[in-house]
């Protein structure tokens, strides 16, 4: 009897060691075996990941927050031309990676997905410095600093890097950061841990790219030259796609899985062919094929009209004779819900993409009716206003994952201190205040304007921007991490393109309404977005923005109470039978 104990302890201790010192998610390492834990992912490889996230993101702040400038004071567009044009780039830049997720996660695989994308993104940087350096394509003729009219070429040429830029981002954005959080194993307990807060320093990095995008290249941009800030954005981003190449040994791959949409129709074609089957009580009746590699779901209560798709008929079905479009397992109908769920999420934080669409628009040219005077020779650059938001994500982001999740952790008994879906709402909430704040600011410079007196300081708009930092750290870190997690596992980079999909959407949202808002307020004879900031009525708008927000967060909270997460089956060690699993909720 003792030495069947002292076997079971040794087996058990030979299994426990082989688990901590092996990965077994079914990702390799990048000579295609099972990746060892000491030597691949989790920090070891995210500084190569978030070395080029944050050379993307700051020749993409650089670019976006400052667009507007250049349309108007460059090409000369009116202001609602030029809110709309930044709006749809905005859009399509941010929708793109719906396709480039897809892609990446059924075909190519994401590090695949990130090196050719980053490759297209480079070639955009490098036809926008073409257009500001080349004689021909310059926006004046004999490099004239000022024209009444630009160059059709360099209208050309400049709008086809941007969109360039925007093709790449497509494959790169929603591929990177799942790519990143790949190198965390889920069913590792501190690995799982710090993934948590993997989003919250990707987010850091994020913000500290929009620090420097939004001052050093935006003042480069205004007060030196346009050519020289987009040269020095090509060399950077050329630079950091080599040093993502060369982690390449420290990286844990995963393989793509094919056409991951199909599964989906597989599902509902099967529960409307079953329709009129009478559903199981027992769960497992359900079809279920054990996985080597990979994750089960449990079952859940919600949808069960999709549970019929995991009903056996005969027996040849329950001994493999398996017809996909007639009978799939049971983990494949959740997540067939799983995706089903996510759409009313993603409807109710569409105002947050709206609201974030401000800061880059008609935040701006706010910014730029006011005194940027910091002393009599040094103005502040309008876009650079965008700063005051990035240092509110610098702040908040920290103090949340180093002081307020280990205090929530303890307090709550909780792994994540509070859930997914509650930061998220938290941060919809700051939305609505800084929609307030931003009403009630452009009401008292609007004010002044008219009476003649001095112009308002700048300064009074870094308020707004604080609060928008803040709340993002909130609705943007939480969003992430959820369309991370929630969505199957095979879907992951699809996952980050919904998630970016939600600014995207927001920006086009927003031209929508510019345009709704300025036909109808038009007809009256003084439109709330005209052509100039002085004989418009922002506050109006932005007050029109903040109704919408909280009733929308009214719908999310009622959402969010009645929503059920991932129900994931994580691998446990036991002493008497190896790898066993549990159920857990995600």
């Amino acid at each position: 009897m003792m030495e069947q104990e002292m076997d079971h302890a040794k087996r058990s201790t030979r299994e426990e060691t082989d688990e901590e010192k092996w990965v077994h998610d079914a990702s390799v390492d990048y000579r295609g075996r099972l990746p060892l834990r000491a030597s691949t992912g989790v920090w070891k490889a995210i500084p190569f990941v978030l070395t080029i996230e944050f050379s993307e993101r700051v020749s993409f702040f650089g670019i976006a927050t400052n667009l507007i400038t250049y349309l108007t004071k460059v090409i000369h567009q009116d202001l609602n031309t030029a809110a709309k044009n930044v709006n749809y780039w905005a859009g399509t830049t941010t929708l793109m990676p719906l396709l480039g997720g897809f892609v990446g996660d059924a075909y190519t695989g994401r590090f695949h997905m990130v090196l050719f994308s980053s490759l297209v993104y480079l070639m955009g940087l490098s036809l926008l410095t073409m257009s500001l350096f080349i004689p021909s394509l310059t926006p004046c003729k004999n490099n004239a600093k000022v024209c009444v009219k630009p160059r059709k070429a360099h209208e050309v040429v400049f709008f086809l890097a941007l969109y360039c830029i925007s093709l790449g981002t497509g494959g790169y954005k929603p591929c990177l950061e799942s790519f990143g959080a790949d190198q965390f194993d889920d069913d590792h307990s501190e690995e799982r841990k710090k993934k948590m807060s993997y989003f919250n320093w990707w987010n850091f990095s994020l913000c500290f790219a929009l620090l420097l995008g939004v001052t050093v290249v935006v003042y480069v941009q205004d007060y030196v030259s346009w050519g020289l800030a987009s040269l020095g954005l090509t060399i950077l981003m050329a630079v950091t796609i080599i040093a993502f190449y060369v982690g390449k040994p420290f990286y844990r791959f995963r393989s793509s899985e094919g056409n991951t949409l199909t599964p989906i129709l597989q599902v509902v074609v099967a529960a409307i062919r079953k329709r009129n089957l009478p559903c199981p009580s027992n769960p497992s009746l359900f079809y279920e094929v054990p996985k080597s590699q990979g994750r089960l779901l449990r079952h859940t209560n919600r949808l069960r009209c999709l549970d019929k798709a995991a009903i056996i008929e005969d027996r040849n079905e329950d001994q493999g004779d398996i017809n996909p479009w007639r009978l799939t397992t049971l983990t494949r109908v959740e997540e067939t819900k799983l995706i089903v769920s996510m759409i009313p999420i993603w409807l109710t934080s569409l105002t947050n993409g709206l609201c974030i669409a401000q800061s880059t628009t008609l935040f701006v040219k706010q910014a730029d009716s006011m005194k940027l005077n910091i002393t009599h020779s040094f103005k502040i650059p309008p876009a650079s206003l965008a700063a005051a938001g990035a240092v509110g994500t610098l702040i908040s982001v920290p103090i949340y994952d180093r002081i307020i999740v280990p205090f929530l952790r303890r307090v709550r008994k909780n792994e994540r201190g509070i859930s997914i879906l509650q930061r998220i709402g938290i941060g919809l909430a700051f939305s609505v205040v800084v929609m307030v704040v931003a009403a009630l600011v452009e009401k008292e410079r609007l004010g002044k304007a008219m009476s003649g007196n001095e112009k308002m300081s700048v300064f009074w708009l870094v308020p707004q921007y604080l609060l928008l930092g803040v709340g993002d750290s909130f609705s943007l870190v939480g969003l992430q991490e959820y369309f991370y997690d929630q969505v199957p596992d095979s879907m992951r980079s699809l996952g980050i393109a919904l998630f970016l999909s939600v600014i995207g959407m927001g920006s086009f949202l927003s031209s929508f309404l510019i345009i709704i808002v300025d036909h109808v307020t038009g007809k009256n004879g003084k439109s709330w977005i005209g052509k100039d900031i002085n004989m418009s009525r922002l506050d109006y708008f932005y007050w029109l923005l903040a109704v919408l927000g909280a009733l929308n967060l009214c719908g999310f909270v009622l959402l969010a109470r009645r929503y059920t997460y991932k129900p994931v089956q994580r691998r446990v060690m036991q002493a008497d039978d190896g790898v066993e699993d549990e159920a857990t909720r995600v």
